[in-house]
């Protein structure tokens, strides 16, 4: 999951780390985006894709179900 502020907080950690340790500037920062996307992981939480596609499904078969509906009663 990429999110801007995933991205700053990376970013902010990073600066805290000496400038010539470059080496272990990567790698604590491969560490901590992989920490924080497990995180966010496992919190279940979904895409703004993913729920921008469910929300078209339900729509989709809410205006189905209207249609149905109105078959019924006449």
């Amino acid at each position: 999951m990429k999110s801007k502020s995933i991205i700053e907080l990376v970013n902010k950690i990073e600066n805290l780390i000496p400038s010539n340790g470059e080496d272990i500037k990567d790698e604590l920062k491969a560490n901590i985006k992989m920490l924080i996307e497990d995180y966010l992981h496992k919190l279940k939480l979904v895409t703004r894709e993913e729920f921008d596609i469910q929300q078209e499904v339900l729509l989709k078969t809410r205006l189905k179900i209207e249609e149905l509906e109105k078959k019924i009663k006449n």
